[in-house]
């Protein structure tokens, strides 16, 4: 647990940086992330998994990261995860899976074994 707390230690204090440069084009682009995963015609949770996959896609361990929080906080079971990780490998194709290995270490680091 203490990787994910260094995790959210260090994104909260980049992320305060970033937009305490008062940068008004970065304050609209954090803002738009945010909404982008509110309730709308897709509940959040479809959203999450979505982010999910395309951050697995385009091979982003820390937006894995987050979108696995992200995704716990609002239930996502394992094998919701496993459903979302198979279609990020088809997608993404072979390069996609040491990611893969570390998006399902994470879910065992947080997720209670089911």
């Amino acid at each position: 647990m203490a990787a994910m707390d260094e995790f959210d230690r260090y994104r909260a204090e980049m992320n305060e940086k970033l937009l305490g440069s008062g940068h008004l084009g970065i304050k609209r682009f954090f803002a738009l992330d945010t909404q982008a995963y509110e309730d709308g015609a897709l509940d959040k949770k479809t959203k999450e998994l979505m982010g999910l996959v395309a951050s697995t896609v385009l091979r982003c361990d820390d937006c894995i990261t987050y979108h696995v929080k992200q995704c716990l906080q609002i239930g996502v079971s394992r094998d919701e995860f496993l459903d979302a990780f198979n279609v990020a490998l088809v997608v993404g194709g072979s390069i996609t899976i040491p990611h893969l290995r570390r998006a399902i270490e994470r879910v065992d680091e947080l997720l209670p074994q089911q």
